[in-house]
């Protein structure tokens, strides 16, 4: 006797997918919009430093977000959830109801708070672990246009890899010659450092606002200057690397003091090619000609940065943005902590 059909469709398969952390390799203030956000421009480049989410089908019809970091709030206010609640207004605005409840699990190994695109890179990748888990195939400029709705950082953290990005961070642009850059990174933050975002832009106009530009075509002027500058001849391997640009940088290490010490510590090490605040901070990163120099500058300063307080991760440049974990190599936890 056969047994009857259910009415529920099947449950997808559960997924995983990796969301890198990000830093800024060049972080330039312009001017204010009419919006009030700060009109930047920005080279952004993705981590091997990721978390993870996982995606697994529910009988319910919920969305529910669990995370193994405690104190990390998984209610509506989350970046995750956020996302799932966009993307299921976007499928019932085109009559696709009925879409199946989903467990979302997340892994934090990228810092809370730290200028490196955490949340940003999570709600990045529940956009493209949703859509592809309820096979909704969101066109991509509508998938970028909901994660600029998300945050200025999610559009980044979509596409990954070296992107110039303009505007508040929503506009990219790839650099004319692609792929990863060989660097390797050594990336360091203060646990207990915390840094507000809109404090340090606050603080920037305070300080800067007398040399904001004004007129779009100043904008565009300096975002042509960056497009042809040095930093992008070497991210191609074409020039040495210049010395990094970071606003904020000048604005937070004074009031900050485990980012100016820390900065200290980066600059001391053998084989450095540059080191800087990435975002906001306060995370800190230097850069150096291959991880294999980035792990022995790493041996060199271990104790210092641990006499210090400082958590570090040895990290390589990655070419793109969240993806499905292929789990072929898992991003690097932290070797130093204190």
């Amino acid at each position: 006797m056969s047994r009857p059909m259910s009415s529920l469709p099947p449950s997808p398969p559960p997924l995983r997918l990796l969301a890198p952390a990000k830093i800024n390799l060049h972080l330039e203030v312009l001017g204010l919009r009419p919006d009030g956000f700060h009109e930047l421009a920005m080279v952004m480049q993705s981590l091997d430093l990721a978390d993870r989410l996982e995606l697994r089908g529910r009988p319910d019809g919920e969305l529910r977000l669990t995370c193994d970091r405690p104190g990390l709030e998984v209610d509506e206010s989350n970046l995750v959830l956020r996302a799932g609640r966009l993307l299921q207004q976007w499928a019932a605005q085109r009559g696709r109801s009925g879409l199946p409840g989903v467990d979302l699990q997340l892994e934090k190994r990228i810092p809370i708070g730290a200028g490196l695109a955490g949340g940003s890179s999570d709600a990045a990748a529940a956009l493209v672990g949703l859509d592809a888990f309820w096979g909704l195939s969101v066109p991509s400029a509508e998938l970028h246009a909901l994660a600029a709705a998300l945050g200025s950082d999610v559009p980044f953290c979509l596409e990954g890899g070296t992107r110039l990005c303009f505007g508040r961070g929503e506009r990219l642009e790839a650099p004319a010659s692609p792929g990863a850059p060989g660097f390797g990174v050594l990336l360091i933050k203060h646990p207990e450092a915390r840094v507000s975002t809109p404090w340090a832009y606050g603080r920037c106009r305070e300080l800067r606002e007398d040399f904001y530009l004004t007129e779009e075509a100043d904008f565009e002027q300096r975002r042509q200057a960056l497009r042809q500058g040095g930093l992008l001849q070497a991210l191609a391997g074409a020039a040495p690397l210049p010395p990094l640009r970071n606003d904020l940088q000048g604005v937070v290490a004074p009031e900050v003091e485990s980012v100016s010490r820390g900065l200290a510590l980066l600059r001391d090490a053998d084989g450095v090619l540059a080191a800087a605040m990435s975002g906001s901070g306060p995370s800190l990163f230097a850069l150096f000609a291959d991880v294999e120099r980035a792990g022995a500058a790493l041996e060199q300063l271990r104790e210092p940065l641990t006499q210090a307080g400082f958590e570090a991760w040895c990290c390589r440049c990655l070419a793109a943005g969240v993806g499905i974990d292929q789990e072929e190599a898992p991003p690097p936890e932290a070797a130093l902590q204190a």
